[in-house]
């Protein structure tokens, strides 16, 4: 065991190693998985995606693609013989493009470079076969014509839609997502859908006749999320059929194997912003009617509904207390069985209709997300791109814990700690975002490096959190800062009863709703010694207008003209900041439209100016989540210096 004293804990830099599977697929005779391995190309200080294929016993992994413009959305033509996939890349020996946008390209199986397949102006967000594999149906956004121009200033940035903000988009135009058929072997082109609203989500029927996808065609889809399951015949200017009127919102429809019925994803909110709630597995028949809530009595959020072959069975992923893992319903009768669990983290579900087995991602708080083959019993693992990542460290142990609220809802968390450690340590409560959204057990780089600085560290499922029902989601519901708090602190306080924190040498910190939180409960409790609030606000009367919640806001809190008090008693660390003893480091991005750098530089200004110790990092260019490398790292390093200072 002489080897085993070589072993180092993690350490921020080592974000430069880490390797991130996704959207892996089957290819249709069941013997190879197509999937995206994203790894950080540090010249450039960007991720960049390869597309690579392993088979399905497992020995053989071939790297596809690799070009510096990185692959995306590897898709099978149905016959198998060919491998599609996204790509900006330019044609070899081709010109150099000023905004070039993603294209579709072939792979032929049998060998040779991939061939580009369209000459589009504007990105292809998403694509699907047709079941013959005669054509791509394609989902596009309207050409942006605003930025055409070699040498003059861009055009003016000009709104008059009533949500006219979003993370990432930027001002948004009336610029929409529609939806083209292209035919493969002539390029030529169909226009399916236009007009003013948008269409995702597309799935074809088993028989390529039809169209199910998903669009929000109320009077000003705007001002709610009532999306909504269409249907349309696969052919030009055919009349889109409304199948489904619930008032909330509707997503992912997935047809049945006769395509019979259609299987969909139904939220339990009606309201105009459905994110307190969960989504529910539905069917609904392709002729329209009555639809079948089907998982609706377990009262646990589901999501990517797959059908069997024999169309008996729905399989879908499944959040329940910090565990997500795939269930599979019973079509008619609803009965619902377990395909996989324990303390683990499932987040992609693939059929191999072939071998009739899935393929699943899934990842433990110990092991970075890898492809799993699942039949009947254990999850046999594919791939095994965290290997080398993994070698030469020391992870921290992670356990779950259950604590009690002073009002007595019983709370469960997550506690990372450095292994064989008895004494007490300095704690920091790391916050998740959302609210709506859980901590599970999955592997957590961001805990992990924090408590490899000698820290326990703890995730708390918060109420408002989703994976433990509906009333739970719901209780915080225009109370923001309350019940949470609460939960935070009782947290806190198990884990120094229990003797794992020291109750002098406390740290709270997230990003997001984690920052938002951040800010609550400091000017909560006073005990905390150090905090981190990333992407924050406090004065949320400010973020009208300025951040892409309008809906939330309007339908949630109302307008703050009408409900000021509200408004002002949801903004208490702002107004109460003078009871705020605890040194923050602020941080935020400085192209976020989700929680825009206004609501860190309002805070780090209140509190320096009441002295309060207090720094403010903002990230150039980045939208709401930081994707650059350096800026990861950077930001882990400075969570580390900033709690070291106060906590050590």
């Amino acid at each position: 065991a002489g080897w085993s004293q070589t072993k180092r804990a993690l350490r921020p830099d080592d974000i430069y190693r880490l390797q991130n599977i996704s959207d892996p697929q089957v290819s249709p005779e069941g013997s190879w998985v197509a999937y995206v391995l994203s790894s950080v190309d540090t010249a450039k200080d960007k991720q960049n995606s390869d597309i690579w294929m392993i088979s399905w016993d497992g020995r053989q992994n071939v790297q596809l693609t690799n070009s510096p413009a990185g692959e995306s959305s590897p898709r099978f033509s149905p016959d198998g013989r060919y491998l599609s996939f996204l790509s900006s890349r330019k044609v070899e020996g081709g010109k150099e493009e000023k905004n070039p946008v993603s294209q579709v390209w072939l792979l032929d199986r049998r060998g040779g470079e991939g061939k580009k397949l369209t000459e589009i102006k504007s990105d292809i967000d998403d694509y699907t076969w047709s079941p013959d594999g005669k054509k791509l149906l394609l989902v596009m956004k309207d050409a942006d014509f605003s930025d055409t121009s070699k040498d003059k200033a861009r055009d003016p940035f000009v709104m008059d839609r009533y949500h006219f903000k979003q993370d990432i988009q930027g001002y948004l135009s009336n610029r929409r997502n529609h939806l083209y058929l292209l035919t493969v072997d002539t390029k030529k082109i169909d226009t399916l859908t236009s007009g003013m609203y948008d269409e995702t989500s597309p799935a074809f029927s088993p028989d390529g006749s039809q169209i199910a996808f998903v669009s929000n065609r109320t009077a000003e889809p705007d001002k709610n999320e009532n999306t909504g399951i269409w249907l349309m015949d696969a052919t030009q200017k055919a009349t889109p059929k409304q199948l489904t009127d619930f008032a909330g919102s509707e997503s992912e429809p997935a047809f049945s194997p006769d395509g019979k019925r259609i299987a969909y994803l139904q939220s339990s909110s009606t309201e105009n912003f459905t994110m307190y709630g969960e989504n529910y597995l539905a069917t609904i028949s392709k002729d329209g009617g009555k639809p079948t809530i089907i998982s609706a009595s377990i009262d646990r959020p589901v999501r990517n509904p797959r059908w069997t072959k024999d169309g008996k069975f729905i399989s879908v992923l499944m959040e329940d207390d910090r565990q997500c893992y795939p269930v599979q319903f019973s079509a008619t009768d609803g009965k619902m069985t377990k395909l996989g669990g324990g303390d683990k983290s499932f987040s992609e579900l693939v059929y191999n209709k072939t071998l009739d087995k899935w393929l699943v991602a899934m990842s433990e708080p110990m092991v970075p997300t890898e492809l799993y083959a699942l039949g009947n019993g254990a999850p046999r693992r594919l791939t095994n791109v965290s290997d080398s990542f993994l070698a030469p460290l020391k992870l921290n142990t992670v356990e779950g814990f259950k604590s009690t609220s002073r009002d007595g809802t019983i709370i469960s968390g997550l506690l990372y700690r450095p292994a064989q450690t008895t004494q007490k340590l300095p704690l920091i409560l790391f916050i998740h975002g959302g609210p709506v959204a859980q901590d599970e057990f999955e592997f957590d780089f961001y805990r992990q490096v924090l408590a490899a600085g000698g820290y326990a560290v703890a995730g708390i499922n918060y109420r408002g959190s989703s994976g433990r029902g509906i009333d739970f989601t719901k209780s915080i519901y225009a109370d923001w800062g309350n019940k949470e708090v609460q939960d935070i602190i009782g947290a806190a306080d198990y884990l120094i009863g229990k003797g794992i924190a020291d109750s002098a040498r406390m740290g709270i910190g997230g990003w997001s709703y984690g920052g938002i939180l951040t800010d609550y409960t400091i000017a909560t409790d006073t005990r905390f010694k150090a905090a981190a609030s990333g992407a924050g606000s406090a004065l949320q009367l400010s973020m009208y207008g300025v951040d892409q919640y309008v809906t939330q806001y309007e339908t949630e809190l109302g307008a703050p003209w009408k409900n000021v008090d509200k408004w002002i008693k949801l903004s208490y660390p702002f107004f109460h900041v003078d009871r705020i003893k605890t040194p923050t480091l602020f941080m935020a991005s400085q192209q976020d439209f989700n929680v825009p750098s206004a609501g860190a530089e309002q805070m780090y200004q209140a509190l320096r100016s009441v002295g309060v110790p207090a720094q403010l990092v903002i990230y150039p260019g980045q939208f709401h989540g930081v994707t650059v490398p350096s800026y990861q790292a950077d930001r882990l390093q400075r969570y580390l210096d900033w709690f070291g200072k106060y906590l050590k």
